[in-house]
């Protein structure tokens, strides 16, 4: 609607070529009497002259009103939305602040999920944070303005229970996909696999009869680590000890999830400093069979431009075939010889 205001042009045109013949009628006043000066210029057409500059005017008029889009009358239009339900259960644990893999586990667990939901067209994604419980941080969703932000809050600090519940984050999991389907369901864990609270195989296996596919990623190394801790100004405080004074090594426990993505016929992947298994999950997801996760019809309105532009083109070719001279007949005023 913005074009519409260029609708000024068109009585700004107008005035112009007013102007200009005014103009140029009072020039050619100077040269002597108009009736004169016309009788030696019979070939020039005042109207023809005119004529064109109404169908340039007219021109301009109707490219105005294309540019404005003009649009009347409707068709009903359905949209669809396709894509997958993927969960990613994120291990927040305090074995997950170790610096094996800088800065931290779970700071780069963090940086690669939100690159991964950078990543999404059309599928809902949803989050689960868990140490000694789990519970959804957020629920399914296609807003992943609001995925990140969640994301951003999952920290060591959101579950006070220590421990590191992989079985509890998978049946938590399994038990919040919508609908009854056994199809479309995707659980991304990623964890250092120390699952020191129930049987994450057994887990697995339930999910899989849900129709649950877990995508695993291992984050950490199989060497042992130390824990850091800090004081409540995030001053580094040493690390982790037992009851019996003795440091506490974390160890990436590739072994469990190799087993619990082997139950639901899901693949494992050890983090890297590229970033890449996640890259790899989501080319793997492009390629699996879509669900509609929602329908939608609206009244479209027809674009009714070309109507508009057919006169301008119409006008121009007029204003270029309208000459502005006539064509005099010459008439022979000589003498026959005898």
């Amino acid at each position: 609607m913005h074009a519409l205001a260029l609708l000024v042009l068109v009585p700004a045109l107008a005035v112009f070529f007013v102007y200009a013949f005014k103009k140029k009628k009072r020039i050619l006043s100077l040269f002597g009497s108009l009736d004169l000066v016309g009788r030696l210029a019979r070939s020039v057409s005042v109207r023809r002259q005119r004529a064109k500059a109404a169908l340039q005017t007219a021109a301009v008029l109707f490219l105005v009103l294309a540019l404005a889009r003009p649009q009347f009358g409707t068709k009903l239009k359905t949209v669809q939305r396709e894509g997958q339900d993927v969960f990613i259960a994120l291990d927040v644990s305090l074995s997950m602040t170790a610096e094996d893999i800088k800065p931290n586990r779970l700071e780069k667990a963090r940086h690669e999920i939100g690159s991964f939901i950078d990543k999404l067209r059309g599928d809902r994604i949803g989050l689960i944070a868990f140490s000694g419980k789990a519970f959804i941080q957020c629920p399914l969703t296609l807003d992943y303005g609001a995925a990140k932000m969640f994301l951003d809050a999952m920290t060591p600090d959101l579950i006070p229970v220590p421990g590191t519940a992989v079985a509890e984050a998978i049946t938590r999991a399994a038990g919040s996909f919508a609908g009854q389907e056994r199809k479309h369901k995707i659980l991304i864990l990623i964890t250092d696999g120390e699952d020191h609270e129930g049987d994450p195989i057994a887990a697995a296996k339930a999910a899989a009869g849900e129709g649950v596919v877990i995508d695993a990623v291992g984050i950490g190394y199989s060497q042992g680590v130390p824990i850091p801790l800090t004081d409540e100004r995030g001053i580094p405080a040493g690390f982790k000890k037992d009851r019996n004074g003795e440091v506490v090594m974390t160890r990436l426990d590739e072994i469990t999830l190799q087993k619990i993505v082997l139950e639901t016929g899901g693949k494992y992947y050890r983090a890297t400093p590229g970033e890449n298994e996640l890259d790899r999950i989501y080319s793997d997801l492009k390629k699996m069979e879509k669900k509609t996760l929602s329908s939608k019809q609206f009244a479209q309105y027809e674009e009714r431009f070309q109507a508009f532009l057919a006169f301008v083109l119409a006008f121009l070719v007029l204003e270029i075939a309208v000459p502005e001279r006539r064509r005099l007949k010459k008439e022979w005023k000589g003498r026959f010889e005898s």
